[in-house]
């Protein structure tokens, strides 16, 4: 089944919802405040997207944890979206071994309709 992981207060996570709702697609919704997401699923997501399409680095979080003067490499950046969720670029839509992140309905249209 298709999952859609983010936070429901999102304009990104609801967008992407009310389009698999108007196309009748079904869905998991995974919030990341109340289900954070561990190493674990985040290394299965870096096998098909680059780290950088998963860390946001436009966000509040990125900017109040002054992470762009660290100068992170890989590594470390997969170790914060760990320990800091709202790190990860949303949504993250995942259905069988595809990956989309963000809100792109190419994406969508290509990916996810059958």
């Amino acid at each position: 089944m298709l999952k859609i992981y983010g936070i429901k207060n999102c304009d990104s996570v609801r967008k992407a919802i009310k389009y698999l709702k108007s196309h009748n697609i079904p869905y998991e919704f995974i919030d990341f405040r109340e289900t954070p997401v561990g190493e674990d699923i985040i290394s299965q997501w870096l096998q098909s997207t680059p780290i950088n399409t998963l860390f946001n680095t436009r966000g509040t979080t990125y900017r109040t944890l002054k992470l762009k003067e660290r100068n992170l490499n890989d590594q470390e950046k997969a170790q914060w979206l760990a320990k800091e969720n709202m790190l990860i670029k949303r949504p993250v839509i995942t259905l069988d071994n595809n990956i989309i992140v963000g809100y792109n309905e190419s994406q969508y249209l290509k990916n996810i309709h059958t």
